[in-house]
């Protein structure tokens, strides 16, 4: 399996896309239920890690705990469950180092196009590398890209931007070593990312923070030290005490977003309870923490220790919700009159979806519209050959459906090679459906609706984001099934 980067014609095993925490996975399983298979990572950056080294705006930090967001073969060591990016990038760089995976790695090699063909059978990749641009073969492809566009962010325009005197910044670009000590600082948008940067800008120099959303998110606190994990550490080994510790951290995430399906008024009683009883007596809970929507109709915003909410008891920080009307010379103009003064606006205004990394996908080098395709158990595409696309949950840790997609591809590769299979392709029959397969509503998944793969309404073609449902289905489950067509070798 650690091959030499690939020369002239040579045909790998399975070509995986994405250096960042699913290629890793996808990496390690491969070698270990995959010894013989030959395997190639591509990366476009120059170092592994994808959001976590790329993204450094700060406060940067997982919004999933670290328990069940670390890889199932490599435990998570320290109590805290809500970590910062900096030792999700040291965790990352452990697995690569410990597993001796950087051998696969082909760093500044980013795919621009794929084509499979079934005469050829396999995948004919187009890189762009250092020495320019090259063709990589491959018969199985996995793609780790996630699924965001890490070169464009969504950027909405203001009216009067031009007059604002101070800087405006994204925070998936944050200029290096800037300062914003005792400067006042907006931070447009209400996301995970926003809730992150408040709290550390506030704790950081800043002179004042105020956070302006168009509408409230679900704000959730979580202790940052997991108790059950300091206590099993101390009396069994530590990968036990993890095991022990995921378990139920899985459980609890799955509880919580079936009550929050099943009694949506209950839950979001219960959440905004727990936000009022963090904030100032008289703070108005209902105006800037009571959203629109039920409970995991988008994603909820967890902060550790109630930082966020500690940043505003202290006055550093503050909520305003509403329309912005325009920005001015001094700050933005909030359309009930209000205004918020600013010397720095950082626009947390949201991601942008982006599939395959950017890059075109095509049979027999007919252009493939994967927003006209359905995805098969959640990881394979409708009418592409060999294909594997890795999509993690939106209601939980996406490494959990990282481990079971990496798994499943180990399971079906031993299958096709025990039935001396070459060609494995998912066909949809009677599939008429135009639900995407991401089950939220969040604005930067509306945004992308018509780019999005479809789902059915029933399996293999349903995505349920049910970690429970899937590892039975992947990991119990037949490979072999009405769905799968199968090409035997040769």
């Amino acid at each position: 399996m650690n091959k030499a980067p690939m020369q002239g014609s040579e045909i790998r095993d399975v070509i995986i896309v994405g250096a960042g925490i699913s290629g890793i996975g996808t990496a390690y399983w491969l070698k270990e239920k995959c010894p013989q298979k030959d395997v190639l990572i591509l990366e476009a950056r120059d170092s592994i890690g994808g959001t976590w080294s790329l993204f450094k705006y700060p406060g940067i930090r997982s919004d999933s705990d670290m328990f069940t967001f670390g890889y199932r073969f490599k435990p998570w060591n320290d109590p805290q469950s809500l970590s910062s990016g900096d030792k999700i990038l040291n965790y990352l760089k452990q697995t690569v180092d410990e597993n001796k995976l950087d051998r696969l790695i082909s760093f500044n090699h980013k795919m621009l196009s794929a084509n499979w063909s079934d005469e050829e059978k396999c995948w004919s990749l187009e890189v762009k590398s250092a020495e320019g641009i090259k063709v990589l073969k491959s018969r199985f492809l996995s793609i780790c890209t996630g699924y965001y566009n890490y070169q464009e962010a969504y950027r909405p325009e203001f009216e009067g931007e031009g007059d604002f005197q101070g800087k405006i910044i994204l925070p998936q670009f944050w200029p290096k070593d800037l300062d914003f000590s005792n400067q006042k600082i907006a931070v447009i948008g209400s996301g995970a990312t926003a809730i992150s940067l408040v709290p550390s800008l506030a704790n950081q120099g800043a002179a004042q923070v105020t956070m302006i959303q168009r509408s409230p998110t679900y704000v959730m606190n979580l202790p940052n030290r997991n108790g059950q994990f300091a206590f099993l550490s101390k009396i069994l080994p530590n990968s036990w005490a993890y095991r022990l510790t995921r378990s139920t951290n899985i459980l609890l995430s799955m509880a919580s977003f079936g009550i929050s399906k099943a009694f949506p008024k209950f839950m979001k009683n219960l959440i905004m309870k727990g936000a009022a009883k963090q904030l100032p007596k008289g703070y108005p809970v209902e105006k800037h923490f009571n959203p629109s929507y039920n409970p995991w109709e988008q994603r909820l915003c967890v902060v550790p220790d109630g930082d966020f909410f500690t940043s505003i008891n202290s006055g550093q920080a503050s909520v305003v919700t509403g329309t912005i009307s325009h920005f001015s010379e001094k700050g933005i103009h909030m359309k009930d009159g209000e205004f918020v003064e600013a010397d720095l606006i950082v626009m947390a205004t949201g991601l942008k979806i982006q599939l395959l990394g950017g890059a075109k996908i095509s049979v027999n080098n007919q252009l493939a519209k994967i927003s006209e395709s359905y995805i098969y158990k959640g990881m394979m595409v409708s009418n592409l050959p060999n294909f594997v696309y890795c999509f993690g949950y939106t209601n939980a840790s996406w490494t959990l459906k990282v481990d079971l997609t990496a798994n499943y591809l180990c399971k079906l590769l031993n299958y096709m090679d025990q039935n001396e299979l070459e060609v494995v392709t998912p066909k949809p029959k009677h599939l008429e459906s135009e639900e995407n397969f991401l089950n939220l509503s969040s604005g930067y998944i509306t945004r992308a609706e018509k780019d999005l793969p479809k789902q059915g309404s029933k399996r293999p073609w349903r995505v349920y984001q049910n970690y429970l449902m899937d590892m039975l289905a992947t990991r119990f489950g037949g490979v072999n099934d009405e769905v799968l067509h199968f090409t035997k070798r040769g």
